[in-house]
């Protein structure tokens, strides 16, 4: 009888510390787990190259406006949509270029425009997505083209993003365009005969990882 009552003292003690240890502890493991989750809430989406191009349009010469695109585009999209941000990588190849003349294409491919051999990509990289609610209504980047970086705004005029059955993944696409000065990045032949503004655009989907 002593040795229960001795031993039975020292038991509850413990337990009542134990319990006051974990009651601090809970708020803390609690806040811990939370920061972490919310510190990599951003899904990464691979650039999908069969749903994926770029294109410009340019007026000729004052009588018609000509377009072309570029056909191999490759890259990532990060987006955290509760959050509303992300970033944007994006890699266009400049041999790619397609415009309905393989006789065209080459002059374009030539160092008197893009130099695809010296600068084989142009890319467009943004940490910056605009929101109007959780619409995606802008994204501002850096345009490089032929190796001159310069500030660009790109205007979405479609977003969404949806399950996919035929990947079984969420999928995310847009459409979105921007106007810049093709002089501003050394691809100024021609001006003012072809027009020097020229409308870039492009319809991206994107497979989350």
């Amino acid at each position: 009888m002593s040795a229960d009552t001795t031993i039975q003292p020292s038991k509850c003690g413990e337990n009542v510390q134990l319990s006051k240890v974990l009651t601090k502890s809970l708020p803390i493991v609690l806040a811990v787990a939370t920061t972490t989750s919310n510190g990599f809430a951003a899904d990464r989406y691979i650039i999908d190259p069969e749903h994926t191009y770029s294109s410009f349009e340019y007026r000729h010469w004052g009588l018609s406006d000509q377009r072309g695109r570029f056909d191999n585009n490759s890259g990532s999209i990060d987006l955290d949509l509760a959050a509303r941000t992300g970033a944007i990588n994006i890699l266009i190849d400049t041999a790619s270029v397609s415009t309905g003349s393989e006789t065209f294409n080459k002059v374009l491919r030539s160092d008197n425009f893009f130099d695809a051999d010296t600068y084989p990509q142009i890319s467009f990289k943004s940490s910056n997505m605009r929101f109007d609610g959780d619409k995606l209504v802008q994204v501002d980047g850096d345009l490089t083209i032929r190796g001159v970086t310069k500030p660009a705004s790109f205007e979405i005029t479609h977003f969404n993003c949806r399950f996919m059955f035929i990947y079984f993944k969420q999928a995310c696409g847009a459409n979105g365009y921007t106007r810049i000065l093709r002089s501003d990045f050394g691809v100024g032949r021609y001006v003012p005969f072809v027009s020097d503004e020229v409308t870039l655009s492009f319809s991206v989907e994107g497979i989350k990882e």
